[in-house]
């Protein structure tokens, strides 16, 4: 790609992911050894958003980037003003963190052969259809599916946040440790203790988590709890916060929830082996969901409020990794990032510069990377490019923790609480 001619519009701009992804390429721009610098001292920035926020909200987070961004607000549902933009602003390189739809955003790029990076798949469609609620993730990647063949005059990563995106690394990481064995089982983990530091902030009928709640509530009441048995999706009929499964890392131990999510699917495509995502958030939305299980539906029209640490001090941190499950042992890596220590520096939430180091990740393998024409999740552009994803990921997000757990818990029905 030619450098001087990097031309990157931002989807979804006035959400929470943005404001990290801006936050790590100021640094960038200011950083002589960041791997994608001399991209970035020329780069156009489009900020795209339905409900577009003006400058000086976006100000704090590109102190020396300002000059390089516009501002932009319309509805990507609006495909033909979306073509518009990509022809008149010459854009080379869209970073969707919005919730378009993602076969839709896919179309438009292909039609004039621009990079797309995204973090989650999207279909409005599924959205609307209460008769697919329980198994909207599933349906979401069955669509996603049928069309990606399609997009042959591209290059794209579907899925690299966190997770999905990170994880997916850190999983196959693991696995070289052990190449003559595939393991039984594959978990990623998480758990997000993130909160108020201050308890008077926290409002009545509201429901807070480090990114977006809607979304978190898909997962948590929504759907069904899904894992990946034998390349196959299985669903358990329960509530999500029905059930709780034990997670050890070394001295870190916790119960979360099983939930479904894309880097899940994936992994237990490619992989003989169980594959699951453990999740749990802060005491309080976990209590809260649990005390409205027979009522799950009302907490939608309750307040969704997120942890942002420019609103009030937030404390704890989000640990993020994956638990490889052998016949004797387990095998895991983690990152840990805390609220304070990133406020610090980007003035976001630990949850969101997570997501934007494997976003970053994903830019800087676009740029810098000779990646066929084709659209892959992160897994498959480790498996199927010579990429230097992981590299890249790890200049942002460092202090990976990797151990090993003499014996094991099992498997995911082994690991339920009773």
């Amino acid at each position: 790609m030619d450098l001087e001619k990097l031309t990157l519009s931002l989807l979804g701009s006035a959400g929470g992911v943005a404001k990290s992804i801006l936050a790590i390429l100021d640094k960038s721009f200011r950083d002589a050894d960041d791997p994608i610098h001399s991209f970035i001292g020329s780069v156009h920035i489009h900020l795209i958003d339905l409900k577009q926020k003006e400058m000086e909200y976006y100000e704090p987070f590109i102190p020396h980037l300002k000059h390089a961004v516009t501002l932009h607000q319309f509805d990507l549902k609006d495909l033909s003003l979306f073509r518009q933009h990509l022809i008149q602003t010459k854009t080379t390189l869209v970073v969707d963190i919005s919730w378009a739809d993602t076969v839709e955003m896919l179309d438009c790029c292909n039609e004039m052969g621009i990079r797309y990076i995204n973090t989650a798949l999207e279909n409005t469609m599924v959205d609307d259809s209460e008769e697919l609620e329980g198994f909207t993730l599933l349906e979401r990647y069955r669509i996603f599916q049928e069309n990606r063949e399609r997009f042959t005059n591209m290059k794209a990563i579907i899925g690299s946040g966190m997770n999905p995106g990170v994880v997916q690394w850190m999983a196959l990481e693991m696995m070289k440790q052990n190449p003559g064995e595939e393991p039984l089982g594959c978990y990623i983990v998480e758990h997000d203790n993130s909160f108020y530091s201050d308890l008077t902030q926290v409002k009545k009928k509201t429901v807070y988590t480090t990114w977006s709640p809607e979304c978190f509530l898909d997962e948590a009441i929504l759907n069904y709890p899904m894992f990946m048995k034998q390349h196959m999706p299985l669903i358990l009929y329960n509530a999500v916060y029905e059930l709780e499964f034990k997670v050890a890392l070394g001295s870190k131990q916790f119960y979360g929830c099983l939930m479904p999510h894309e880097e899940v699917i994936t992994l237990g495509k490619a992989y003989d082996m169980e594959v699951g995502f453990i999740y749990r958030v802060n005491d309080h939305t976990t209590d809260l969901i649990r005390a409205n299980l027979d009522n799950a539906n009302d907490l939608w029209n309750w307040n969704h409020k997120v942890l942002d640490p420019l609103d009030a001090e937030l404390e704890g941190e989000d640990l993020v990794g994956v638990l490889l499950v052998y016949k004797n042992k387990e095998q895991y890596m983690y990152n840990v990032m805390s609220n304070a220590g990133i406020f610090s520096e980007y003035k976001t939430n630990a949850t969101y510069f997570q997501v934007a180091c494997g976003i970053y990740g994903a830019i800087s393998a676009m740029l810098l990377d000779d990646i066929p024409d084709g659209v892959y999740f992160v897994d498959e552009l480790l498996h199927q490019t010579d990429t230097g994803y992981g590299t890249y990921l790890s200049y942002y997000m460092k202090d990976f923790v990797t151990g090993e757990n003499n014996g094991s818990d099992g498997l995911l029905l082994d690991r339920m609480k009773k």
